[in-house]
């Protein structure tokens, strides 16, 4: 296992975090924790949560296994999603906020959390709200450093913006969706993130399943969350998906990989990328996750992995940018004419 400076904070985490949503759904406590135990096995000490994740169950059933090793493993939370039914409970306003992050550190039993994200933008609550009560949380110490899930990069900026401003805790980390399939974060966020040394830890490295091997363009899911939930059918619906999955199962089985471990294996090799978030059913699951440990991901395997999928625009929608129609191509070649001009010319006499 290899550990990673966790963006500006000095702090170290593995290269792989390990997401808690299946604790006390899909995995009942016992496999959750079987799990968990694995994890630290490896190397693994960082793990993601959220208090939405099974109404809390996920944060009760994590805070049980941290216990006897809270000092060693950087922990994270969410809050955003409703919580209840009062019409409250749930968003990024101060109120909420401060009640969320007391109930989650309930839960988890623990004095604070490490990373504390914003699940959601919240566009009916100003942003200056929003980042003084977590600047406030971290000053209590209840939160160490505050984050920002599912937000755009201008999102992000801003609030990088205001807390420079203010003073105020900044954002250490996003979380954007990341997979072969699934690339916009290409565009915009993991640039601002390299420059703005953010951490970054990705989440749905398999694309709800589609990049496990199993599915192509005559493969189609009869069962699971690709057909069964409504958030994934919309999300990885579109025939192109399947297309790119069949092309990079062939890919990984005639080189002779896992297709579960190169597809984590492929986001980790980004070079904003702090840690994929994995998940896991199972211990079975889990072990196709853990195999991305053993691959090298190269710059060139990288390379040919992406090409098995469209390319993301760039933010300027230039597309001939991003070929031999440059500026700086351009003026290398006058450079080289100018060049070879003077040395056709001779040299000058004195």
């Amino acid at each position: 296992m290899e550990y990673k400076l966790f963006a500006h904070t000095g702090v170290r985490v593995s290269e792989l975090c390990f997401g808690t949503l299946s604790f006390g759904g899909v995995a009942d406590e016992a496999t959750s924790a079987a799990m968990f135990h694995r994890c630290r096995e490896v190397g693994i000490n960082f793990f993601d949560c959220a208090n939405v994740y099974q109404k809390g169950a996920a944060e009760e059933i994590l805070g049980r296994l941290i216990a006897d090793c809270r000092d060693e493993v950087v922990i994270t939370s969410k809050v955003y999603f409703p919580m209840g039914d009062d019409v409250n409970a749930w968003g990024a306003s101060r109120r909420h906020v401060m009640k969320a992050v007391e109930d989650s550190l309930r839960r988890l039993k623990t004095d604070y959390i490490d990373v504390y994200f914003i699940h959601h933008f919240d566009a009916d609550t100003p942003l200056e709200e929003t980042l003084r009560a977590l600047d406030d949380l971290v000053r209590q110490g209840k939160i160490l450093y505050p984050a920002a899930s599912n937000f755009a990069a201008w999102q992000v900026a801003k609030g990088l913006g205001i807390s420079a401003r203010e003073g105020w805790a900044p954002f250490a980390c996003i979380q954007p969706m990341y997979n072969l399939v699934k690339r916009q974060a290409e565009v915009e966020l993991l640039p601002m993130a390299r420059s703005e040394n953010l951490g970054v830890i990705t989440y749905s490295p398999l694309g709800g399943g589609l990049l496990t091997g199993k599915y192509g363009p005559q493969r189609r899911p009869e069962q699971g969350r690709l057909v069964e939930n409504e958030m994934y059918q919309t999300r990885y619906g579109a025939d192109w998906v399947y297309a790119v999955a069949g092309r990079f199962t062939r890919f990984a089985l005639e080189r002779g990989y896992d297709p579960v471990s190169l597809a984590v294996a492929w986001v980790a090799g980004h070079p904003a990328v702090t840690a994929p978030i994995i998940g896991a059913r199972n211990l079975e699951q889990l072990a196709g996750s853990l195999g991305a440990l053993e691959i090298e991901m190269t710059p060139e395997l990288y390379t040919e992995i992406a090409a098995l999928s469209p390319e993301p625009p760039p933010a300027t929608d230039r597309s001939e940018e991003r070929t031999a129609f440059t500026y700086e191509a351009q003026l290398s070649d006058k450079a080289k004419d100018q060049k070879n001009q003077k040395d056709q010319s001779g040299p000058k006499r004195k």
